[in-house]
């Protein structure tokens, strides 16, 4: 009788479960930064291999045109011992066995799928469908019925996620003692049964007192379990993140949680040795957890700063140098330029930064790299120098999340929704210096990764600023608009770049346009290119095989834009020194201070001996402070409608 009885429950279990895997629980929106999103699965028996199927999320909205936005594959995973795998972000606790980023999941009206189909079934935009469905869920955030999305689902029920910030919510699968499914919201229960039942598992947590640490430094880490342990739990830990590994640091890693305890520590020292490896991240993650015992939360994150960084000859934007870093162009670079005007000159201009034979295109991921090395900070080269703000800020401290809160990102200084250029999926790939698109000047969607018109800049700034245009943007209160002369010869670099794109006066709503002109005329003009400049345009000269001219040809601004406009170009400036009996510049090597005892001399110009111009001084009286490097230079002094061109050594 009793086998008899046996074999009813299995077969009534059977006719409850029409599918081996099921979505038991969703929290598609976290609240509020969709830090702890997830999707529980359960499987009709534990340890159920995964492999074979796929979780597939559709975009509900009119522009996802419920259509697959994100496929994860579950090859290679298996349920635990109460039939769940949970995917979802580090945030989540019991730590998921697949974790994915931070707000990834759409909110609502949206779906979400499991199909037993390969990943290249789901190609993004690949609207929903019944074949190969396993099971299925359309959810929302309280928004209107999905009508469209629930009948290619084959779906009845929108379920809504009524969470809150102070009270966050699930929708959570629950089944009667009928074997009736059904779904409503409760506090989330993430690796449990949401009924409470199940076998019982015990997170353990990580600890440290900071996230960061200098070299030399000695920090414990604690390990804490929900719930005292019923016999000896050992596990190893590793901290291993890429370059830092078991030669940067001492201490135990193979710990033990004594029978009847819930927590132990360790004590790590970090090596301070004498190499420059720049700021590095240790990663504090289990080994070797078996259930029941599970991470509560894993992968932490400790930053060890490198003391050993470099500092730059040349100064910051604020603190700015000039002379010392040198143009790399190659000789006679800007030579075809010379004896022409307007309309030639723009074209002549364009032919040099532009020229499909020589000038590279990289990706969007690729800018990463090149700002991590264009804007590193001359005075430490463990970080970025970020644009508006004008402060160093940690290589390491990129966004990469949703939270933008003291990280730095790219900045379009010519905004993309004004220029009209965007991202595509190749733009993902950081694949290197060597590898590269071809491209010209109608090339217009390479302005989305032209590294001439990207910059480091601090994310919640760039965020603040939008697309304004600069005049209604002005940078931060408090700041000294040492960036101002940057992004004026950036967008003007722009214009010339690419055909579409238009620099003008005032505050245009045209895509393609951006302004506004007079006063990037006049940031450009009281700004003046630096070496920090320089050295990043030699930077991207690497990469790009192109050229900010503005940046080594600062006058070039005038003859297309401004007081010069009409005039013919001639960049070269005879070496030959000119003697005039009415004009005596002195001392000569000078320690910066120099005199000129000629009333008539109306302007004075000091050029790198490449031909930048690097100070224009106006309106002195009978001497000029430099404020130069060390160096040899060229001055140019207007006299009487004569220029007279002399050499001058700053000592």
């Amino acid at each position: 009788m009793n086998k008899i009885f046996t074999v009813l429950i299995l077969l009534m279990s059977s006719f409850s479960w029409s599918q081996v895997l099921v979505i038991n629980e969703f929290d598609p929106d976290s609240p509020s930064t969709d830090t702890a999103e997830f999707i529980e699965l359960k499987s009709q028996i534990p340890n159920f291999s995964t492999d074979g199927f796929i979780l597939v999320f559709f975009n509900g909205s009119t522009s996802g045109a419920d259509s697959s936005y994100m496929v994860i594959d579950l090859e290679g995973y298996e349920t635990d011992d109460n039939g769940l795998l949970v995917v979802g972000s580090e945030g989540v606790s019991p730590f998921p066995q697949i974790l994915i980023s931070e707000n990834v999941i759409q909110n609502g009206a949206d779906a979400v799928g499991i199909y037993q189909a390969s990943v290249n079934d789901f190609p993004e935009g690949t609207l929903a469908t019944q074949d190969n469905l396993v099971d299925a869920m359309v959810y929302g955030t309280n928004d209107p019925d999905d009508t469209v999305l629930l009948g290619l689902l084959g779906e009845t029920i929108q379920y809504n996620d009524n969470g809150t910030t102070a009270n966050p919510r699930s929708i959570q699968r629950f089944v009667d003692v009928m074997d009736n499914e059904s779904y409503t919201t409760a506090t989330p229960t993430p690796r449990r049964e949401n009924d409470g039942s199940g076998n019982p598992i015990n997170p353990v947590s990580i600890s440290v007192n900071d996230t960061q640490f200098d070299e030399g430094a000695t920090f414990e880490i604690t390990f804490t379990a929900e719930s005292n342990v019923t016999s000896d739990l050992n596990f190893t830990i590793s901290l291993d993140n890429f370059t830092f590994d078991t030669m940067d640091y001492t201490g135990n890693v193979n710990l033990t949680i004594a029978n009847g305890q819930n927590t132990t520590s360790t004590t790590i020292t970090i090596l301070d040795d004498a190499d420059d490896e720049g700021d590095e991240v240790m990663e504090i993650r289990f080994i070797n957890l078996v259930e029941p015992i599970v991470a509560s939360n894993n992968n932490i994150e400790v930053r060890v700063v490198d003391n050993d960084f470099t500092v730059a000859a040349w100064g910051t934007p604020v603190n700015p140098t000039t002379g010392i870093v040198q143009s790399t162009q190659p000789m006679g670079y800007y030579d075809t330029l010379d004896g022409l005007a307007d309309a030639a000159l723009r074209q002549a201009l364009q032919d040099i930064i532009a020229d499909p034979n020589t000038v590279r295109a990289q990706t969007y991921a690729d800018i990463i790299d090149i700002l991590k090395e264009a804007d590193q900070n001359p005075e430490n080269s463990n970080q970025v120098w970020l644009l508006y703000t004008e402060e160093g800020r940690a290589k390491l401290d990129l966004q990469t999340g949703s939270s933008n809160i003291g990280k730095w990102n790219r900045e379009h200084t010519y905004p993309r929704s004004r220029g009209g250029f965007n991202d595509i999926e190749a733009d993902e790939i950081a694949d290197g210096i060597d590898v590269f698109w071809t491209t010209k000047a109608d090339s217009l969607r390479h302005g989305n990764s032209d590294a001439h018109a990207l910059r480091a800049a601090d994310a919640a700034e760039n965020s603040s600023r939008g697309n304004q245009h600069y005049g209604q943007y002005i940078g931060p209160n408090g700041t000294l608009g040492s960036f101002r002369g940057d992004v004026a010869r950036s967008v003007l670099y722009m214009e010339i770049r690419y055909n579409g794109l238009q620099v003008v006066d005032g505050f245009p709503d045209t895509v393609g346009q951006l302004g506004d002109l007079t006063t990037l005329l006049d940031w450009h003009r009281n700004d003046p290119p630096d070496d920090f400049e320089m050295n990043r345009n030699n930077i991207i000269y690497n990469w790009q095989r192109n050229r900010n001219p503005f940046i080594d040809q600062p006058l070039l601004v005038e003859y297309i834009w401004g007081n010069n406009v009409g005039d013919i170009w001639n960049q070269s400036l005879s070496l030959e020194e000119n003697k005039h009996s009415d004009v005596t510049l002195y001392p000569n090597p000078t320690n910066g201070r120099v005199y000129l005892d000629s009333s008539s001399v109306a302007t004075v110009e000091v050029y790198a001996l490449q031909g930048q111009l690097l100070r224009r001084f106006t309106g002195f009286t009978t001497f000029i402070d430099l404020n130069l490097s060390s160096g040899l230079y060229i001055i140019k002094m207007i006299d009487k409608g004569e220029s007279f061109v002399q050499k001058l050594v700053v000592k």
